[in-house]
Parts: structure tokens; sequence; C-alpha cells
């Protein structure tokens, strides 16, 4: 195993009497940050943007008669959609609390065909 690893080490040194060339070594600098970088957005930017995307949609078919869990946990039934809130019915209280607080809707209202 040691021989291998100094075998290893040994095939990527420089033949001697040689110098590495600075601008080669600058641009593979360049393009392992770039494909960090790009990796990055894949892993953590991107699926966040694609969630933000789909709770706009939800928020937008959104109706009365839905039945829907807000992020606090409240479960309810939608009475009126207004441009930034939503009332909705749970049990007997009635709430009004923000659109983005809606996270699911568990049953869409009877009249959609």
């Amino acid at each position: 195993m040691l021989r291998f690893a100094s075998a290893t080490l040994l095939a990527m040194a420089p033949p001697p009497g040689t110098q590495p060339n600075p601008k080669a070594q600058l641009m593979q600098t360049l393009a392992l940050m770039g494909f960090f970088i790009l990796l990055m957005w894949l892993m953590m930017f991107r699926p966040q943007q694609k969630r933000a995307k789909e709770h706009t949609a939800l928020l937008q078919t959104l109706k009365s008669g839905d039945k829907i869990v807000t992020s606090s946990g409240i479960v309810g039934v939608v009475v009126s959609v207004k441009e930034k809130t939503v009332s909705l019915r749970s049990a007997d209280t009635k709430l009004e609390v923000l659109k983005s607080a809606v996270t699911e809707i568990t049953e869409r209202a009877s009249g959609e065909a």
C-alpha cells in the first residue's frame, strides 16, 4: 500500500528541471471554482426557486371551499380569499391568515371538475 502511494505521488510530481505554468494553474483554479459555484447553485438555490414557484401556483388556485393546512398547523376550510389574506373556518372559529401561511391544500372544493 505504501509503495502504491509513493508511486502515485512521484507520478504527480513534474519532471525535474521543469516549472509549472502559472497561467495554466490559474485557469485550472478558476475552472474548479466555477464548477463548485455551479454545483452549489444546482444543489441549493434551484430547488428553493422550484418550491417558491410551486407555492405561488398553489396560492393562485386557492378558492372558497378548499380544505387547507397553514404553516402553524391550523387545519380549516377556506371561507373567502382576498388579495393578501385568506379567511378560514376551523371548528367553530373564523380566522384570517396571510396567504403565504397556507402550505398545503388537502382537499379541493367539490365544485371542481
